[in-house]
């Protein structure tokens, strides 16, 4: 093929991410909101794992794919593998209404170290040190046992929204780059998974702000979800729903890299060690999984520790802080390791969460006859 038959665009070393951002712009411009989820292809070329994609697979490998399970641990919500591969809208309901499920059990059996988390992450420091199971006895000092559950209603009701949103943005993008050059490049996977995951938390950051409210109130505070809506539209005016959002977008990245990153170092591990990854067992998949998103986790911590300071101010101090006067603050108060206040609980909800959502996802796919 000779240099004049090529494109122009195609001489420029920046043509091919300015094309990907058009398509991009256009897929989700070209969609009106009432259109279906999109026809679920079983294209070879692309498929992907725990919510992002993986990339070239061969035809006698898609049948182990599924292995990768459902993993929720109320950081970040990841879509099985199976809900690609649904054969009929039947199949897709059930898939979905099995990760919701799970999602909504696993959530809801982690929750006291999910709240204790938050309050560790709003409310320590080196003069008023809050430490796991001193924060847990406060806790129910001041609210009783039931207390440790307060905001666990909307962290189930925000998963649905979620899930929904994150696999039809992330399902449209990635048929869109397939159809378009037959596989998709790196940077083409990365930004279809990254797209989803932005979608989706850009529409659900006011469920989250109402989630650490709630999850922070002292008893008679608020009434319930919408006496909590209401007081912070009166007081702070729409823009608190969006406080966090930044560190939140900011977040994702560290996130995937390291999610991805560590996911393949350990499949080459096993590869090399000379295991049967063409079959795995459901303990090496589910302990990757559990593996990669922890690791994933830790390193955007700092960024969502500040998200949620942003999304607490009010409760806390009354003020409206940007996103470096919360760094700032962390760092004069409590030095670099005040960025990594809560790590505990959050690493021991790891694996209680993700085998819990294991276990209830198969338990539903057999209930429903998927």
């Amino acid at each position: 093929m000779t240099m004049g038959s090529q494109p122009e665009e195609a001489q420029k070393p920046y043509s091919r991410f300015q094309t990907l951002f058009k398509r991009v712009k256009a897929l989700l411009t070209k969609a009106p909101p009432s259109t279906p989820l999109p026809p679920l292809s079983r294209n070879l070329g692309c498929t992907h794992g725990h919510g992002y994609e993986l990339g070239h697979v061969l035809a006698n490998n898609l049948q182990h794919l599924p292995s990768q399970q459902v993993l929720d641990t109320g950081e970040q919500l990841m879509v099985p593998v199976e809900v690609l591969e649904a054969d009929s809208g039947c199949a897709l309901w059930k898939l979905l209404l099995s990760g919701a499920v799970a999602g909504a059990v696993s959530r809801t059996s982690t929750a006291p170290l999910d709240r204790v988390k938050v309050h560790m992450q709003v409310y320590s420091s080196k003069t008023n040190f809050t430490n796991l199971l001193g924060g847990l006895r406060s806790m129910v000092q001041e609210g009783g046992f039931c207390s440790l559950w307060r905001g666990n209603g909307i962290n189930v009701l925000k998963i649905a929204p979620e899930y929904a949103i994150k696999f039809s943005v992330f399902e449209q993008c990635k048929n869109h780059f397939c159809e378009t050059h037959g596989s998709s490049a790196p940077q083409e996977r990365l930004l279809a998974g990254s797209l989803a995951v932005a979608t989706s938390q850009t529409l659900i950051n006011p469920m989250e702000v109402l989630k650490t409210r709630l999850t922070l109130r002292h008893t008679g505070q608020y009434k319930g979800l919408l006496d909590c809506t209401q007081q912070i539209l009166q007081r702070e005016g729409p823009r608190a729903l969006y406080r966090g959002y930044l560190p939140n977008m900011l977040g994702i990245i560290p996130y995937a890299y390291t999610d991805l990153a560590v996911y393949e170092m350990l499949r080459c591990f096993w590869l090399k060690s000379g295991r049967d990854m063409e079959d795995p067992s459901s303990l090496v998949s589910l302990s990757s999984v559990t593996l990669s998103t922890t690791c994933g986790q830790m390193a955007s911590y700092p960024l969502t520790l500040v998200r949620t300071r942003m999304q607490a101010q009010d409760t806390v101090e009354g003020s409206n802080p940007t996103m470096q006067g919360v760094f700032r603050r962390i760092l004069a108060q409590q030095g670099w390791l005040g960025l990594y206040r809560g790590m505990t609980p959050m690493l021991l909800k790891v694996l209680p969460a993700g085998g819990l959502s294991y276990v209830v996802y198969e338990a539903m796919k057999k209930t429903l006859g998927v």
